[in-house]
């Protein structure tokens, strides 16, 4: 009867989702009406505008704003399901005017587009415009003339919208009263999207901008379409592709952006003009910045965008909220796992319940009490609960060094023998891969993947301690301090922080032997979860803006910071650090020779032996942010 009884709630849950899905959407259409507008900015450009207005007049509404380069389609009479498709529904039940807005350049928005456009801090006359004025002068212009509106403006977006949510802040209308930027594109050259530590993040790079970035020449409707890939297996499509010059080919000559990337090799003025965290002074309107534990795309902007507005506009009312998720899944139906990794709850539906929706409708609204969210309202995987924090990192939370050991071995003592090193040789040609399976697009579920498939490589290095003895709690950065000494002149270095499960680890629920299958679970016994990983170009181990090439068996210093993490390592479980100098196809190959990348063949590459001490004299380490 029971096993029935499933059966028959498994047929039915897809007709009930329909059926929720088309009463969100009636109520919708019979409850709000959809106004199209050309908003015009300082300089004379219109962008276009979908406005959806509640019916209801018995009380003034709150505007919630979104601006987007992805289009805010459907065009004409429809609604945008985007109201009913997710979360935006509670704000449609709680009557928001809610806007969505193409970018200048974008869709069917007037003006050039220019990606991550520089802020303009000294605006001089109308024609210095940017992100924040642009959003300045549509907020201005919904307040001014929107029937029923309360005066009160939120923005909010997720990725690139979130960037633009960062310029809205910047903007500091006086309506705007609540801003959420999240998963905001931060920095597209130190750790965001496209590149970490002054590595190509090519794949996705490569396969975004390859219909993205291609020219808009007048207003559209009709989106672009991506490269036509005719290898559906990343490793194999990237390799095949050789050097980046190459890539440049395939990509062709029409993409601004990525010829714009090639010619701007190292982290100089072009640059620094595009990160976003340099118009983050003397913010005025209450900020919730939000991001991923395990965002593939932008875990470094949220973090960082965050502690940008602490330092440099310190009065600000600035929260944040991290969870165990994936790129946007706090938006999601289901946040209570990624991959192979389980977190106990539906951490999307709590954050949307008790976080952002009392968030902006007390800003926003004058609705409830004040919500007193906490200062950093952290999901510590591990432990698999929220922390509410009065800071972060908390204060708890002190540096400590483990240090790596003959043997593959890790301990809190620095090392005391004379002469003690670990090397392996990377070899251009056979790329250690980021993932274990075969793909075609870039997994979101690498972030937690099972590391086993890369201890068993000979071209990647493993310490871990023994099991522990209590339970291991970090919570902040974590840095890796290297001493290196390889054959080549440049090498990359790729650290990776990993919690090893017992043997006889299983999940409640789980099959007492658990296969990978239809119906099956993957066996978490010896799990290698990857907590956290981060790749360093050697080059670029002292600057960014000025590259370095190694002197060939010198030892040197390669000390880099990975993104903050929160995670408690069980009692029982392992630290586990790999150490490897590639990670393909999610970064470009380093040719392993001191030229440049963008514009060399695949000739340069060549292999380099690659050395890790751990002696004395020369210690590499990995400084833990130790909770106590």
């Amino acid at each position: 009867m029971r096993r029935s009884m499933f059966y028959l709630l498994f047929l039915l849950f897809p007709f009930l989702l329909f059926s929720q899905t088309d009463q969100d959407s009636l109520w919708i259409r019979d409850n709000y009406t959809k106004l199209e507008q050309y908003i015009p900015m300082r300089d004379g450009i219109k962008l276009f505008t979908a406005i959806y207005l509640p019916k209801d007049q018995s009380e003034k509404h709150p505007v919630l704003m979104t601006r987007t380069p992805y289009s805010c389609a459907p065009y004409g009479k429809d609604f945008t399901p985007r109201l009913w498709g997710g979360h935006w529904k509670y704000y449609a039940r709680e009557n928001y005017i809610i806007v969505v807005q193409d970018v200048r350049g974008r869709w069917m928005s007037e003006g050039d587009f220019v990606d991550v456009r520089p802020f303009i801090k000294d605006k001089k006359t109308n024609a210095d415009i940017d992100e924040s004025s642009d959003t300045y002068d549509a907020i201005d212009w919904l307040v001014k003339n929107l029937p029923d509106n309360n005066g009160n403006v939120g923005v909010f977006g997720i990725s690139y919208p979130g960037f633009y949510s960062t310029m809205a802040a910047a903007s500091n209308h006086p309506a705007l009263k609540a801003v959420s930027p999240q998963a905001p594109v931060t920095d597209w050259f130190q750790g965001d999207d496209f590149h970490h530590n002054g590595a190509l993040f090519q794949m996705d790079g490569f396969s975004f901008y390859s219909g993205f970035g291609k020219p808009r020449p007048k207003p559209t409707t009709i989106g672009p379409s991506g490269y036509d890939f005719k290898v559906r297996d990343n490793y194999k499509f990237y390799l095949e592709a050789g050097s980046l010059k190459h890539l440049g080919q395939l990509i062709g000559d029409s993409i601004q952006f990525w010829k714009d990337l090639y010619a701007h090799p190292n982290y100089d003025e072009w640059w620094k003009a595009r990160n976003a965290r340099t118009a983050m002074y003397n913010i005025k309107p209450a900020i919730l910045v939000v991001g991923g534990l395990f965002d593939a795309e932008d875990c470094f902007g949220a973090w960082n965008l965050y502690k940008a507005i602490e330092k440099q506009s310190p009065s600000t009312n600035n929260r944040l909220v991290i969870g165990p998720w994936y790129h946007g899944q706090w938006a999601s139906r289901d946040g209570s796992f990624l991959g192979n990794v389980k977190f106990g709850s539906n951490t999307s539906f709590w954050f949307q319940n008790n976080i952002e929706i009392p968030f902006f409708n007390y800003y926003l609204k004058g609705k409830g009490n004040d919500p007193k969210i906490a200062e950093a309202t952290i999901f510590f995987t591990g432990d698999n609960e929220w922390k509410k924090l009065d800071q972060w990192p908390p204060s708890g939370s002190n540096p400590k060094a483990i240090y790596f050991e003959e043997n593959g071995t890790l301990s809190w003592n620095k090392p005391v023998n004379a002469k003690s090193i670990s090397e392996y040789i990377s070899d251009p040609a056979h790329p250690v891969p980021y993932t274990e399976d075969v793909h075609f697009s870039r997994t979101r579920e690498y972030m937690t993947d099972d590391q086993r498939f890369a201890s068993r490589r000979p071209d990647v290095l493993t310490f871990q301690t023994p099991p522990l003895e209590e339970d291991l709690t970090l919570a902040g950065v974590v840095t890796a301090d290297l001493k290196v000494s390889i054959s080549s002149t440049d090498a990359d270095f790729v650290v990776k922080v990993i919690d090893v499960f017992p043997d006889d680890f299983k999940y409640p629920g789980d099959a007492e032997q658990p296969r990978r299958s239809v119906g099956g679970s993957y066996p978490m016994g010896g799990y290698q979860m990857l907590v956290r990983g981060e790749i360093m170009r050697g080059r670029f181990r002292n600057s960014l803006e000025k590259p370095e090439p190694f002197k060939p068996g010198k030892v040197e210093t390669v000390k880099f910071n990975l993104p903050d993490v929160a995670h408690t390592f069980k009692k029982g479980h392992r630290l586990m650090i790999q150490v490897q100098s590639s990670w393909f196809p999610l970064a470009d190959r380093n040719p392993q020779q001191f030229v440049n990348i963008y514009e060399c063949d695949e000739s340069a590459f060549q292999k380099a032996t690659i050395q890790i001490h751990h002696e004395a004299a020369n210690s590499s380490s990995i400084i833990l942010p130790v909770l106590k």
